[in-house]
């Protein structure tokens, strides 16, 4: 079995900002330009083939735009491996 790219909390701030830009209308490319980088690494993040993922300061930029905290982001809980099993 191949191991997943990303590791399920980097997956799961991905959804978040899949989820905020298809509730806001947004396309990749306004993505793109809130977080000050190219269309196309909007679209490597989003394809769950692809290893490439948001950092810290395209979350916080993410965050200012939307007017929500960092936090929201992340779950409540931490992600174990249980949670994983049961998925």
């Amino acid at each position: 079995m191949q191991q997943p790219l990303l590791d399920p909390i980097e997956q799961y701030t991905i959804d978040v900002t899949i989820m905020l830009r298809r509730k806001h209308n947004l396309k990749q490319s306004d993505i793109g330009k809130i977080i000050n980088t190219k269309t196309s690494f909007i679209g490597n993040v989003e394809n769950y083939k692809n290893p490439a993922k948001y950092n810290l300061k395209h979350i916080n930029a993410l965050a200012n735009y939307f007017d929500i905290t960092p936090r929201y982001f992340l779950p409540e809980k931490p992600i174990t491996k249980q949670d994983l099993i049961t998925k």
